[in-house]
């Protein structure tokens, strides 16, 4: 393991460690989560303040997440991003491995808010690269393509600032009573589609949206 690989990885490490610790504090403070927004927030469509919010809480080392972004997110997009009919705001929480899924948000963030989407679907829509080679080697092929040097990706992914809003965003993930990835939550309340491992669908998302459209 190249060394700036271990170093990413101990940083990523204590980030999950402590936002698990201190997870009880948190949803001691919040009473279960706030519906608004939280810092850090990454949004599409209608501007934040909207009638409705779409929020969806992933990773892009989580199998489940990338299928959603497969088979769902362009008719969703479609029908309800694209048109600002809502406004969709994705949250990051890291599962399994925690190191890579760290990095790679960190990748995305230090990309730019421009590219930040490109580069959350890239590595969610090539995860098997993480098995296949490494997930040094995958996080980096992803950071060049965004147009990040390796200088800047070792930077990007041992920037203790960087980890320490990370494990902030983990906590507030926790205090709104997330335990799984991918969720949803349409205006504060989470949809879920029985059975299936993908998350919501978009029927059962859009009975829970339009519902709150016509209010």
């Amino acid at each position: 393991m190249a060394p700036t690989e271990s170093r990413f990885a101990r940083m990523s490490r204590r980030a999950a460690i402590t936002g698990a610790a201190m997870a009880t504090m948190a949803l001691a403070a919040c009473g279960g989560g706030s519906k608004g927004a939280v810092e850090g927030d990454m949004g599409l469509g209608a501007p934040e303040g909207a009638k409705v919010t779409v929020v969806e809480y992933a990773s892009v080392t989580c199998p489940h997440c990338a299928l959603w972004q497969k088979n769902t997110w362009p008719a969703f997009k479609a029908k309800y991003v694209d048109t600002n009919k809502v406004r969709y705001v994705f949250r990051e929480l890291p599962t399994p491995p925690v190191d890579a899924a760290t990095a790679g948000f960190l990748v995305a963030r230090c990309a730019g808010p421009d590219k930040y989407f490109d580069v959350v679907h890239q590595l969610m829509a090539t995860q098997q690269e993480m098995l296949t080679s490494s997930p040094r080697d995958w996080l980096l092929r992803t950071a060049q393509a965004a147009g990040l040097s390796e200088q800047q990706f070792n930077d990007c992914v041992t920037d203790k600032a960087a980890v320490a809003a990370m494990e902030k965003r983990v906590q507030a993930a926790q205090a709104q009573g997330v335990t799984g990835t991918p969720a949803f939550y349409v205006n504060g309340k989470e949809v879920i589609t029985p059975g299936s491992g993908e998350g919501a669908s978009l029927a059962d998302l859009s009975t829970a949206i339009d519902a709150e459209l016509a209010k």
